[in-house]
């Protein structure tokens, strides 16, 4: 189940032809994410609006009502907790209800969970979110007329986790159609292999930062789809960079990029 509901359990189910009442705002610095999660409310009859960082998603939330928020926890410009921080703090300030808050990620851990909490989030998604989970967190969700966030509770996460990469079949069946499945697979290819440029580029000029910007996004987009097994090694290759520098991890980047490349290679032969 997404997220968790207070103690006496969720309400009813709001109806779906109610849906059109509602807005949702999304919030991703991957324009692909983006794309996806804009097409499955679209497709739900749900209006919603998509924003690329934090900063520019308080914006909108001072300007226009929403009824639900999903955003990426990690994002340049103004994370996702960061967001939701300064988000609880003028709702407190001005005596506001609650808007639900639901983080997106790519991998759920200890830290994840803590910082979720911690920032005032109501629950949390694992990446990648196909139509019957996004269904599902709106039909759980958003039937609920207050927040649901109590920190007397643990809350549960939605994930879809693969360990093989995923066919054509598999994301059809994910994500509802191919008119939804192919434009979002176009896209991630392209900024994967856009990252992957920078990434060499960061390599060249020995740019921690940059890289490790780079490998964040990248992590990002080999996990869109499911477990393809180069997400945990990006990850602690991350923490290799920020500690020891780009020189140092020669190797271990080149062996990374070569595992996107035969990923995306794959998916573009789909």
């Amino acid at each position: 189940m997404p997220g968790y509901f207070p103690p006496k359990g969720p309400p009813a189910a709001l109806p779906e032809a109610a849906w059109s009442q509602l807005r949702v705002l999304v919030v991703d610095d991957h324009y692909t994410y983006r794309l996806l999660l804009g097409s499955l409310l679209e497709k739900l009859g749900v209006a919603h609006r998509c924003c690329r960082d934090g900063q520019q998603a308080l914006q909108a939330l001072a300007a226009e009502r929403f009824d639900l928020v999903i955003s990426d926890c990690r994002m340049p410009v103004m994370d996702g907790y960061t967001m939701t921080r300064e988000l609880r703090r003028r709702e407190r300030a001005e005596k506001r209800t609650p808007i639900i808050v639901l983080g997106l990620t790519g991998s759920l851990g200890r830290e994840e969970i803590r910082q979720c909490l911690a920032c005032g989030m109501d629950g949390w998604l694992v990446k990648p979110i196909g139509y019957a989970q996004l269904r599902e967190v709106l039909r759980c969700w958003l039937s609920q007329p207050e927040s649901a966030t109590n920190t007397d509770e643990e809350p549960r996460s939605i994930s879809a986790s693969r360990t093989v990469f995923p066919s054509r079949a598999s994301l059809i069946e994910a994500f509802g159609s191919w008119d939804v499945v192919e434009p979002m697979v176009f896209s991630l290819i392209q900024e994967a292999y856009a990252d992957l440029a920078v990434l060499t580029h960061a390599q060249a000029v020995r740019d921690a930062r940059m890289a490790t910007q780079c490998l964040h996004r990248l992590v990002g987009s080999v996990a869109f789809l499911g477990e393809t097994g180069l997400e945990a090694g990006a990850l602690q290759l991350i923490r290799q960079v920020q500690s020891t520098g780009v020189a140092m991890n020669r190797s271990a980047l080149d062996e990374f990029r070569g595992g996107v490349e035969r990923y995306l290679n794959y998916l573009a032969h789909l």
